[in-house]
């Protein structure tokens, strides 16, 4: 039987489109047992995916190197009997757990150096393996050849419906429409979307018999404020009020979702939401919803995308060129 331990990635987006490798190997062996080695804040999202056997929680935070407890770790799996390690992150020490715990197939891209490390080593085509999720989901095949598009499997997330319901009466929200505003981007500020146009574009989905809620961490709580500043009663602020699951069954019920280009964006549409996807400096044809049922927000000017995290030229036109009416034009 295969047993195959998956170094997962560091961003919720990225965990989600990482399900697709998991659909792809349970299609290539279904009895396999797949466990995710990837830091604590994951394991609500892995827990809505079947296709994952266990979480081994990664006891490091984002960026930290840790080589002896990444060694000590990788020791204390010698024998689990894993029959191969499939590494998503490019960087040398995401690939010693499985090199210490002397995993016989470890399968990843080159990069940093890992030549060592990997005894399964790809090469990254950039041209054929122009999708985050194409990356991802070819490591789960023999070879980079093996792949064609028809290989991917869109992620589908769990929805708990009883714990739906529970959070709609905690959170005192109605039976109305909703829509769901998500205007966080953990990458920076040339991929949001501004507040002013959110807060407009709230304010008008509520005159036109909506709820709206907002949907992000703690840390987007200033936003949310900002963009529910006028009181609506229909106007939720729940950034930082939910946790990462809670989001995930709040999505499942929204009609549609106003989103950058973000991990909720990704969440939205492996929950099946009509995803708004607003890019800026990014580009929908790196890393699109991965769901057939979106409308993508993208003007194409000459300097995007520019993958910066600040607008180096200052004006972030990209997005300020978006009106909320073109976007309130299409969720009508």
């Amino acid at each position: 039987m295969q047993k195959i331990l998956v170094v997962g990635p560091s961003w919720v987006g990225d965990m989600v489109m990482a399900q697709s490798l998991f659909k792809l190997l349970r299609s290539r062996f279904p009895a396999c047992e797949i466990h995710v080695l990837a830091s604590g804040w994951s394991e609500p999202i892995l827990a809505r995916m079947p296709e994952v056997t266990k979480t081994l929680v990664l006891p490091f935070g984002h960026g930290q190197f840790g080589l002896a407890g990444r060694w000590k770790l990788g020791r204390s799996l010698m024998n689990e009997g894993f029959t191969q390690a499939i590494i998503l992150p490019r960087s040398w020490k995401s690939a010693l757990v499985p090199f210490a715990a002397k995993i016989p197939l470890r399968t990843g891209f080159l990069g940093e150096q890992r030549y060592g490390l990997l005894n399964d080593r790809r090469i990254l085509d950039k041209k054929l393996l122009d999708q985050t999720v194409k990356r991802y989901t070819v490591l789960g095949l023999a070879t980079n050849t093996d792949f064609t598009p028809e290989t991917i499997s869109f992620p589908k997330l769990e929805v708990d419906l009883v714990h739906q319901k529970v959070l709609f009466k905690s959170l005192g929200l109605s039976d109305k429409p909703a829509i769901a505003l998500m205007p966080g981007a953990e990458y920076g500020p040339a991929k949001q979307w501004p507040l002013a146009y959110f807060r407009e574009l709230a304010e008008k989905l509520v005159a036109a018999g909506k709820q709206v809620w907002i949907l992000g961490g703690a840390k987007d709580a200033a936003a949310g404020a900002e963009i529910s500043a006028a009181g609506l009663a229909e106007l939720h602020n729940l950034c930082g009020k939910t946790q990462l699951a809670d989001v995930v069954d709040l999505l499942a019920a929204a009609e549609a979702a106003v989103t950058n280009d973000s991990g909720l964006m990704h969440v939205a549409a492996a929950v099946g939401t009509k995803v708004h996807a607003i890019y800026g400096s990014s580009s929908p044809a790196y890393t699109p919803p991965l769901t057939a049922n979106n409308k993508i927000h993208y003007l194409q000017l000459d300097c995007s995308p520019c993958f910066k995290r600040t607008c180096p030229l200052g004006h972030t036109n990209c997005l300020q060129k978006i009106s909320p009416a073109q976007v309130l034009n299409f969720l009508h």
